[in-house]
């Protein structure tokens, strides 16, 4: 098969999540990164473009060029698809433009700065036929796949309690007034939108929660906390969660946990068992049953489902991670443009405005004294 051309909007020289969406398109051989618009600094774009051994003609100063001149090259040598991974006050603008020009699209998380942005972009998305994909990387692990699988065939029973934590200790001083990047965007309401912590790491954390146990939050009961003096936004995040059926859950999540690196982990339980997965482990599931004894479930080991077995490229003990994880949701988007029946599952419209549901109702509750906040809209507990 051919590769898929693929175009990106960000992630110029000095960014972070750029070069990780490059590495994870460009593993398993079904992309080639074509065109970009890196960075609205002219040298810095010009420099990301010729690093990559892009043709200069194909560096663009703006979203609004590389559509234009994409749209006048032959259908055969023009972007496929485009990755948006700019701050967050760009995604629905971005998105929806490439969406309207017949782009598929690839977008960083959270979708969008609101639900009312969210819900254009999946009307973009539903009016052009193309695909929508969002970074929620963590959701592309084996092990995750497993887990969810294992939940959907029943082994645990019906699922009563989840529990989600993310944990990060980088923005425990105020890097963000210091000159740092990375942590300035994140910690400004225009650029970042209403959440800090929570839009950043919450909303990874939700997601698998819901995705995993394949249950739907149904309200929320939240705390939200700025502990670094002066910053605008919230950087630790409480949240006790209702899920349909019964379930309960606790999420946590935290950017001024001193000393934790990218601390994700899930805990499900059900009337039978649960399970136990880190993302600072990721090759490895655990298994707790009530009636036998403990389980190891390792990435390319024995006891693996089927269908996870096919998100594992190396044998048994040759670790994988993060880029692996990412190129699995690379992968399949790659799948579902081609058409190819493969099937393959990835986050998209559904799992971003469940996110950014999550996140208003979050901020609505914290906000007031009602104790439990619908997660769904025109519902109220």
């Amino acid at each position: 098969m051919s590769r898929l051309r693929l175009g990106m909007v960000g992630g110029g020289e000095g960014a972070f999540i750029g070069a990780v969406h490059r590495m994870a398109a460009g593993l398993d051989g079904d992309w080639d990164l074509v065109a970009g618009a890196f960075s609205t600094d002219g040298g810095r774009n010009t420099r990301t473009g010729a690093l990559l051994g892009l043709d200069p003609q194909r560096v663009y100063p703006s979203i609004d060029a590389l559509i234009a001149h994409e749209m006048t090259l032959p259908a055969d040598q023009r972007i496929e698809a485009l990755a948006v991974v700019t701050p967050n006050h760009l995604h629905a603008p971005m998105a929806i433009a490439a969406l309207n020009a017949g782009f598929h699209v690839f977008c960083e998380k959270p979708m969008a700065m609101s639900v009312v942005e969210a819900e254009a972009i999946a009307a973009a998305a539903k009016a052009s036929g193309r695909h929508f994909a969002l970074a929620f990387t963590y959701s592309g692990y084996p092990m995750i796949e497993e887990a969810r699988a294992r939940i959907k065939r029943g082994d645990l029973g019906a699922i009563r309690l989840v529990q989600v934590e993310y944990l990060q200790g980088w923005l425990s001083q105020p890097i963000d007034t210091d000159g740092n990047k990375q942590a300035e965007w994140r910690t400004d309401p225009a650029r970042a939108g209403l959440g800090g912590c929570l839009g950043d790491i919450g909303t990874h954390a939700f997601q698998l929660a819901e995705h995993v146990s394949g249950l739907s939050v149904q309200s929320v009961s939240a705390d939200l906390t700025t502990h670094v003096e002066g910053r605008r936004l919230d950087d630790d995040v409480s949240a006790l969660l209702r899920f349909e059926g019964g379930a309960r859950g606790v999420l946590k999540a935290s950017q001024v946990a001193a000393g934790e690196e990218n601390g994700l982990r899930l805990r499900i339980h059900g009337e039978r068992g649960g399970l136990d997965w880190s993302q600072m482990e990721p090759n490895t599931l655990t298994l707790r049953w009530l009636d036998r004894p403990t389980e190891i479930v390792r990435t390319g080991g024995p006891g693996m489902l089927d269908a996870t077995a096919t998100l594992v490229r190396t044998p048994a003990g040759h670790p994988e991670g993060y880029i692996e994880a990412f190129a699995n949701l690379y992968r399949a988007f790659a799948s579902a443009i081609r058409g190819d029946g493969n099937d393959r599952w990835f986050p998209g419209v559904t799992d971003g405005l469940r996110t950014m549901r999550f996140i208003e109702a979050v901020i609505a509750n914290a906000a007031s004294d009602q104790k439990w906040t619908s997660v769904n809209p025109g519902e109220n507990e």
